[in-house]
């Protein structure tokens, strides 16, 4: 049965591996609905967050295909109940729409949005959820004819108190210094 599955991959930061990791996908036809790339907790190492639709079996093989090219250090997977997500999303919309009265204020304070930038132009709101939730809120607040857009992809941790990738590069710095002797 498919389902929304979370990959999370660390790796060196080079040039050319995302385009690797997006053909893992591409040759198995599944699409990714969101990618966020940044930097973790670790220096130097990437994190890469994916999200896709996809069976357990199916998600399983991705992950080993992704551990195989030669930057990613380490790559799980989970559930959406097994992480924290969040994504950001930004709404442009008209600064007369917003003085007319006080709808859009009511809108705001409704869905926990925050007003960034106001000109006599536009206003810049900031909401930060679940994409159902800034969906919603795009969804009321288009009936001010929304000018502008955009959501970011996911960012994710884990609920588990293991550091997995910590405990996975400890055993290889230590297994490395076992076989150099």
């Amino acid at each position: 049965m498919k389902q929304e599955y979370n990959i999370i991959a660390f790796s060196e930061n080079h040039i050319g591996l995302l385009n690797r990791l997006t053909n893992v996908f591409t040759r198995r036809k599944v699409n990714i609905e969101s990618l966020t790339v940044s930097a973790s907790a670790i220096k130097g190492i990437s994190k890469f967050t994916i999200v896709i639709h996809s069976t357990k079996e199916q998600v399983s093989k991705i992950v080993q295909q992704i551990e195989k090219q030669i930057d990613v250090l380490k790559a799980f997977y989970h559930t959406n109940d097994e992480i924290i997500y969040q994504e950001l999303a930004l709404y442009k919309v008209s600064t007369d729409a917003l003085t007319e009265g006080n709808q859009i204020e009511t809108l705001v304070r409704k869905h926990n949005a925050r007003i960034l930038e106001i000109t006599k132009d536009y206003t810049v709101i900031e909401k930060t959820g679940h994409n159902d939730e800034t969906q919603a809120f795009f969804d009321e607040l288009n009936q001010f004819e929304v000018m502008q857009f955009i959501r970011t992809g996911r960012v994710a941790i884990t609920r588990s108190t293991v550091e997995r990738l910590s405990n996975f590069l400890k055993e290889r710095d230590q297994y490395n210094s076992e076989t150099d002797n």
